[in-house]
């Protein structure tokens, strides 16, 4: 018989008893990793995005208890609109981890995390990279064994309950308080594809902000008192029957819970765009690279295209000439011809003058999209196939395998490291070489720390 019990009352247990001694090598590790790479995404974002300006004004001018820090811009605030600030700039740019499956765990868990830290204050860094750990393994469990349509944003609608784990083992919460954790964070677990798929919103770049401020909310409401749904996730009309419609693996879910973390499993991006992208970019950078052609030697560029590669190319005139710097990251034709042009893909590429570059628009409007239904995405993002046809009448063909930041080619923390002082270099305000090496320092020895909002203070001058 099926152990009656609903999975809330498991992810609390879970969250509850997970300790820094329970954890892996590997998952200490990829905690740890995840907590540098979204700082530094943070960072970036702060310089390079400028609606998160008008909402970080918003967050200050709300004013209250002065809580937890504002990355990059500094000041402190109430706890939950840090995680809302913080978790806003996380995923502006594309450029936060992603699991092997696709979506995003970090850009809401991150920022709930550190805002919470701060509110408890003087956090251990076991603490913190305990608190990671859990975020991460119970968004992969998700993700990997529930029937996902692409309909919800799975960022939002299931991420906020990942990050709710995160934030309410950071805040030290019982077993108890963090099954209510979760029944409150339900009144939070929202947000549709069409977000994600839409052209000229700031939305999409913003939406982690939600989920994390939702999280946030929901373990300190619990603390003080607030009670939840016990059922809320395999009760009739639960979240798993309302946004997955009843069809997921519960073995699958609670297989090696609280013994196997996944989080090891994450990804980090080596280029700051959506990471569907990424098999295309390499393919192009290697086809460009291996016949040493120039922008003026390619008459076309064929991207094959499954169904949400597709989505990326639609509608295809206003992708070939993106008007904003968000609509730039999901553009597959901006994308690939930034590709053939540079050779790579940088935060340079994402500014108003370059998306006003004269060769780099002409060279999107030569990529075309032809549909192929075998690149269609399941569970495991498919490699994309690229084409190019040359003036001169040859066509040169390639796959994007082995992707840096994939699977099989992980990002090393000098990797991440060295992507982290890029990011910091384009912040809203400068930090000086001698900080951001001691933030690194921190990170990597954050098991050592007494104090893990240091870093975080660090961060935000």
């Amino acid at each position: 018989m099926r152990d009656a019990t609903d999975l809330c009352a498991h992810f609390a247990d879970f969250a509850a008893s997970t300790t820094y001694d329970r954890l892996s090598e590997p998952a200490r590790d990829a905690a740890k990793k995840s907590i540098l790479d979204a700082c530094g995404v943070i960072l970036a974002a702060s310089g390079m995005e400028p609606a998160v300006r008008e909402l970080v004004n918003f967050v200050k001018e709300s004013g209250g208890r002065e809580e937890s820090s504002i990355l990059a811009f500094g000041g402190k605030v109430p706890a939950v609109m840090a995680a809302f600030a913080n978790g806003a700039m996380a995923h502006c740019l594309d450029y936060d981890d992603q699991t092997p499956w696709g979506q995003h765990s970090g850009s809401s868990l991150l920022p709930a995390v550190f805002a919470v830290a701060e509110s408890r204050g003087r956090v251990s860094g076991k603490e913190m990279i305990a608190a990671v750990a859990v975020g991460q393994d119970l968004f992969n469990r998700l993700r990997l064994h529930v029937d996902w349509k692409k309909d919800w944003n799975f960022s939002t609608a299931a991420g906020v309950f990942s990050a709710t784990a995160g934030a309410g083992r950071m805040l030290g919460l019982t077993r108890e308080k963090i099954a209510h954790s979760f029944g409150i964070a339900s009144m939070q677990a929202c947000g549709t594809m069409n977000v994600v798929h839409a052209v000229g919103s700031d939305l999409r770049a913003m939406y982690a902000g939600f989920p994390a401020k939702g999280a946030a909310l929901a373990v300190l409401l619990a603390h003080r008192g607030l009670t939840g749904v016990p059922e809320i996730f395999e009760g009739e009309h639960g979240i798993l029957d309302l946004y997955f419609g009843g069809s997921y693996d519960r073995e699958g879910i609670l297989d090696g819970l609280g013994v196997q973390y996944t989080g090891d499993l994450t990804l980090y991006k080596r280029w700051p765009t959506v990471g569907t992208a990424h098999s295309h970019i390499h393919a192009t950078m290697g086809i460009v690279r291996s016949h040493d052609l120039r922008l003026e030697d390619i008459d076309e560029i064929r991207v094959y295209v499954g169904d949400y590669h597709q989505v990326m190319c639609e509608p295809l005139e206003s992708r070939q000439a993106p008007a904003t710097l968000v609509d730039a990251k999901f553009s597959l034709p901006y994308l690939v011809a930034c590709a053939a042009a540079h050779g790579d893909v940088r935060l340079a590429d994402f500014t108003p003058e370059a998306l006003n570059d004269s060769r780099i628009l002409a060279t999107a409007r030569r990529v075309v999209p032809v549909i192929d239904s075998t690149l269609d995405w399941k569970l495991d993002l498919p490699a994309g196939r690229v084409e190019i046809v040359t003036r001169d009448g040859r066509k040169l063909a390639g796959v994007g395998t082995d992707v840096p930041g994939s699977a099989s080619v992980p990002m090393s923390w000098d990797d991440l490291q060295s992507k982290f002082r890029d990011c910091a270099s384009v912040a809203v305000r400068p930090f000086a070489a001698t900080a951001l090496s001691e933030a690194q320092v921190l990170v990597r020895n954050l098991e050592a720390l007494d104090d893990a909002t240091k870093l975080l203070r660090i961060l935000s001058p």
